[in-house]
């Protein structure tokens, strides 16, 4: 009987064994390729905002995380800086607002080298179906009405939804989503505006 059971227990043992190798060597082979294809997402929706015939060194390896209280009080930002020649072109702000309907939206703000945004999307929200979610473009052009805009178009003070006294229209029934998302672009605009020779200076990934 104990002969038997310590049979099993080995056996089981060696199952255990060979299943976490098992585990373990398709993650080595694919690790790559999952990363490659993170990689490859990333950047497609980097181009969203930067167009690529704008520059051409590496954008994923080219970045900087600025600390929590930077640009927004809460989150870390991190930025793409985008590069032709050597000479520094635009940027891609990857943001967070933390006062959306129903919490965190995450942006990613292209901004040209003189300050005029290139783009904006969406990248992440769980703002309400039919309302919020008009912040993506598959759902509205709402967003790309920033396109062009800078701190001196409008002014600063009517970076604002229209309810608020600004020039950006709020959606029906949902004035909340719209507010946080000009709020936030409104503090990189700001925060690039008094930073943009040290954003291009620092070295990669600083933080």
């Amino acid at each position: 009987m104990l002969k038997h059971i310590f049979t099993s227990a080995v056996l089981l043992w060696l199952f255990g064994l060979l299943g976490a190798g098992s585990v373990a060597v398709v993650y080595s082979l694919t690790e790559n390729r999952i990363l490659e294809n993170q990689a490859a997402t990333r950047l497609m929706r980097l181009h969203e905002v930067l167009p690529p015939e704008r520059y051409d060194n590496d954008l994923l390896s080219d970045t900087l995380t600025l600390p929590a209280g930077s640009v927004v009080k809460d989150r870390p930002v991190t930025v793409y800086r985008a590069r032709l020649k050597g000479r520094p072109v635009a940027v891609a702000f990857e943001a967070t607002a933390s006062d959306g309907y129903s919490g965190d939206i995450r942006l990613l703000i292209g901004v040209d080298l003189d300050g005029r945004i290139l783009g904006v999307r969406a990248l992440e929200h769980k703002e309400t179906p039919g309302l919020g979610d008009s912040i993506e473009t598959s759902r509205s052009d709402w967003i790309l009405g920033f396109n062009g805009r800078s701190l001196n178009n409008p002014d600063p003070a009517h970076w604002a939804v229209k309810k608020d006294g600004g020039v950006f229209d709020q959606f029906t029934g949902a004035t909340i989503t719209p507010r946080a998302v000009v709020k936030l672009i409104k503090q990189v605009l700001v925060y690039y505006a008094g930073h943009r020779e040290t954003i291009f200076a620092q070295e990669p990934r600083n933080g």
